[in-house]
């Protein structure tokens, strides 16, 4: 049963993309209507998506495309938290990055030396420009002592036919040929929970995750005060759902039935 009363002290929305407000390119009929209501009631919604494929001007202007114009503080990236972590762990360092070139130009705008040769650490991202060259060059540097992270643990990656291999897949078979498994950020890590309520300045509490993917979406307030949602718009089955050690807080048909329960404050 949904303890629908954990929506009162909710102030921020964290909406992730992907199964969620949309799929591929095609906007859910409810989203609009759900971002209305969160302002309409004096909270807030900002986006987190793991897909480290695109900066944040290309999110931004999916969503302006999509009819929703959102200004650059709402739109955070599992990149952003790496980027933000590795300026305090390995300042001047050099990474070999195996990503798209939206994401090699991310480490270039903050100060971070790609290097091909003799990396300091490698770095693995959902690289849908992915080459065996590039894999051969980081087993190579991971082999030779490198750490090695990883942007998101994402699998896959949802789109209207199906899906994509992303950077958790790249990372596996990294994995596979190494040894070696990288630290993930992104969401579920902890390391994505201090981000989001450092970047919102919201406590735990006043926190809710929303998103379709338990391993992810769902896991990264798991423990936490944060209150976490799961929609059942895109991944996640009823199925997978009774199977998983993780559970949500609360669970939601899609963000329209979560717009009606935002309707009706009395229910909580």
């Amino acid at each position: 049963m949904k303890d629908i009363r954990k929506l009162k002290e909710i102030k921020m929305f964290v909406l992730d993309m992907d199964g969620t407000i949309y799929l591929g390119d095609r906007l859910f009929p409810f989203t609009r209507g759900f971002l209305e209501q969160v302002r309409a009631s004096g909270r807030d919604f900002c986006f987190f998506t793991n897909n480290s494929s695109r900066n944040q001007a290309a999110y931004i202007a999916k969503l302006a495309r999509m009819g929703i114009h959102i200004s650059p503080e709402k739109m955070m990236i599992s990149t952003d938290v790496i980027l933000n972590w590795l300026a305090a762990h390995h300042p001047g360092e050099s990474a070999y990055v195996v990503g798209t070139p939206a994401l090699e130009e991310d480490f270039r705008k903050a100060g971070i030396r790609l290097d091909e040769k003799s990396p300091s650490y490698v770095v693995l991202g959902f690289d849908t420009t992915l080459t065996y060259e590039k894999l051969r060059l980081a087993c190579l540097f991971i082999c030779r002592g490198a750490p090695v992270y990883g942007v998101n643990p994402d699998w896959n990656c949802p789109v209207e036919e199906g899906f994509l291999p992303d950077c958790g897949a790249i990372a596996a078979l990294i994995h596979a040929a190494t040894g070696v498994q990288c630290e993930f950020f992104g969401k579920p890590s902890r390391h994505t929970l201090d981000y989001m309520l450092a970047h919102t300045g919201c406590a735990p509490e006043e926190l809710a995750v929303v998103g379709d993917r338990l391993y992810t979406d769902i896991a990264v307030a798991d423990g936490s005060p944060a209150t976490s949602i799961l929609v059942m718009s895109g991944e996640t089955t009823p199925a997978m759902l009774s199977e998983s050690a993780v559970k949500p807080d609360l669970v939601f048909e899609d963000l329209g039935e979560l717009t009606r329960a935002l309707q009706n404050p009395e229910s909580f």
